[in-house]
């Protein structure tokens, strides 16, 4: 559907042209420039380092911002979270799709078949043997072809497999299957994205990656894939040399959250991404001295990360509740109807609370960019 049939205030909070002074709030917006400026980073990072890309698309939720990542900052495919999420991304053209997670239900497994085909490359993980026997049965009758990861548990401990002695019986079976095709392995230890103090969270991939050696060692007949990698430590695990492939999402957007983590800039591999993902609010009163009330609360910001930053250090959005934000403003710089920019705590539930980007460069509306599989959690 062309935008022209939507109505800015009531389906779409702005249009193209608009100053960013009119779109409506609360909006997600992103700076076009500093989003470029990430994907350029990330690009000429996979180059460097003789990695592939691999981007997670639940972060972003956007055809628009996966076939970017695709046609300019040097991604060969993307992954996903679910089946319904992956399947608006097949519908789009998206050829090359893992899912990076265990898909069990015989439903779910039966519409992951139906939409393989030899133009299409799609994967799924799997950590248990009747995981295994289920897939091939769909993919048997569907006449498709699936890859398979086999999830290694390297530390986050949540799905995943750490027996070697498991592992190789799950490859032996898998080599039986003919509708499966062992790939490789899931290796993606979420717990160390987050740690905030760089020479801890350097220990802990070093940890993390001498298991994962350990494990490549020991299946090197099979020449295996090793597939994994965030956002929060992606440099660090890089340079340990034993990832093909790297799965960060949140670069292209950052968050507060992993804005805060602390780097080690006169490293090589150390880059410096900027937050290019806003929610736009606007102050809906001033009645409470030295603060301001705004627009975007809970409906429209996700906090498991912590609340949100504002731009400028004297603002601080200190308390939300459903459809409202408290921000202190000592200096009373503030006055009903300002429109300010919120840096969210964590971009991927963020951008999971609305319908549309507003993608703004020079201070105008350029594009909208619809979130194509909001909701899709199936």
């Amino acid at each position: 559907m062309s935008l022209e049939a939507f109505e800015v205030g009531f389906n779409i909070p702005a249009k193209v042209g608009m100053e960013i002074s009119e779109v409506q709030t609360p909006s997600l917006i992103i700076d076009f420039q500093i989003f470029e400026n990430n994907i350029n980073k990330m690009r000429q990072f996979v180059l460097n380092n003789n990695v592939k890309l691999r981007p997670h698309a639940k972060m972003h939720k956007s055809i628009d911002v996966a076939k970017y990542q695709i046609n300019k900052g040097g991604a060969h495919g993307i992954c996903c979270q679910k089946v319904s999420e992956a399947e608006i991304f097949v519908r789009a053209g998206i050829k090359d799709i893992l899912i990076t997670n265990q898909i069990t239900d015989t439903f779910k497994l039966e519409r992951l078949a139906k939409i393989t085909s030899k133009e299409l490359k799609i994967g799924c993980c799997v950590d248990n043997n009747e995981n295994l026997i289920h897939i091939q049965k769909a993919a048997e009758r569907n006449n498709s072809l699936i890859d398979i990861y086999i999830e290694y548990d390297c530390g986050a401990n949540r799905c995943g497999i750490k027996s070697f002695n498991e592992i190789n019986k799950l490859i032996e079976t898998i080599k039986k299957m003919s509708n499966l095709n062992f790939v490789g392995f899931q290796a993606y230890n979420g717990s160390i994205q987050h740690i905030e103090n760089y020479k801890i969270r350097q220990n802990e991939v070093k940890n993390t990656c001498n298991k994962i050696k350990e494990l490549k060692a020991n299946f090197i007949k099979y020449s295996p894939l090793i597939t994994g990698v965030g956002t929060g430590c992606f440099d660090l695990e890089v340079s340990e040399a034993v990832y093909d492939e790297i799965q960060v999402g949140s670069y292209a957007f950052m968050d507060a959250h992993y804005s805060s983590l602390k780097h080690d800039r006169t490293l090589n591999n150390s880059i410096k991404f900027e937050n290019s993902l806003f929610v736009f609010t606007g102050v809906m009163s001033k009645a409470l001295q030295y603060h301001a009330v705004v627009d975007a609360g809970l409906k429209s910001i996700a906090v498991d990360s912590g609340l949100p930053k504002t731009m400028n250090s004297e603002l601080e959005y200190i308390k939300c509740s459903d459809e409202h934000g408290i921000i202190t403003d000592p200096s009373n710089i503030l006055k009903i109807n300002d429109k300010i920019r919120l840096v969210p705590g964590h971009c991927d539930p963020t951008c999971n609370l609305h319908d549309w980007y507003v993608v703004i460069k020079d201070q105008k509306v350029i594009d909208l960019w619809p979130v194509s599989a909001r909701g899709f959690s199936f």
